[in-house]
């Protein structure tokens, strides 16, 4: 009798602690809610486009911490939950300093590519003249479309797409750079000869 009634007091212990311990277990709908609040306010802020790793750092952390809440390890989602609005924040706070320094960037690409825009001109000119082996019209074509996107950037920049102007100017950059070097070796053949000699 005694042991019946240890047994049925044993297990309404039990049953009260797992009660206890489930009640204590809730989702931490709170923090995920304000995770995802700072991480939209960071890219309303435009931290995706000027603080991109960290940001997405923010992101990854809040899609871990709700991962974490679909398999029920509420005490981890919590916390990364916690750590996500941290990086959002961190994320913020450096976009002004990243912001100034690509637009400052991006104004002097703006001078290079005008630079480079006529050194192309330029030895395409002398090329055309010592009937130079180059794809001329592929050129111009080219050339056109840079000086097109050029006007493009310079308006971005004005208008504050600080970004958007400094991808397309780095693009462009690279491009009449690998153009010159082209147009060059067209007019030096022997530069164009030394290369496989160098590389035996």
């Amino acid at each position: 009798m005694f042991r019946r009634l240890g047994f049925y007091g044993f297990l309404v212990i039990m049953l009260s602690f797992s009660m206890v311990f489930l009640g204590c277990a809730k989702p931490p709908t709170m923090e995920i809610e304000n995770a995802e609040k700072a991480v939209t306010d960071a890219k309303q802020k435009e931290a995706n486009l000027y603080a991109q790793d960290v940001f997405k750092q923010a992101e990854d952390s809040l899609k871990k911490a709700k991962d974490l809440v679909a398999v029920k390890k509420y005490k981890e989602a919590k916390q990364g939950a916690i750590e996500t609005v941290t990086i959002a924040q961190q994320s913020v706070s450096m976009v002004e300093a990243n912001k100034a320094k690509m637009k400052t960037d991006a104004e002097q690409m703006s001078i290079d590519v005008q630079a480079g825009l006529d050194e192309v001109k330029s030895l395409v000119s002398k090329a055309t003249k010592k009937k130079a082996p180059i794809n001329r019209e592929e050129i111009q074509g080219m050339i056109g479309k840079w000086e097109v996107g050029f006007v493009t950037a310079k308006d971005q920049l004005q208008a504050g797409k600080i970004r958007d102007a400094h991808d397309m100017l780095k693009a462009m950059q690279e491009e009449i750079k690998a153009q010159k070097e082209t147009v060059a070796v067209a007019l030096e053949p022997k530069i164009a000869e030394k290369i496989p000699a160098e590389k035996k």
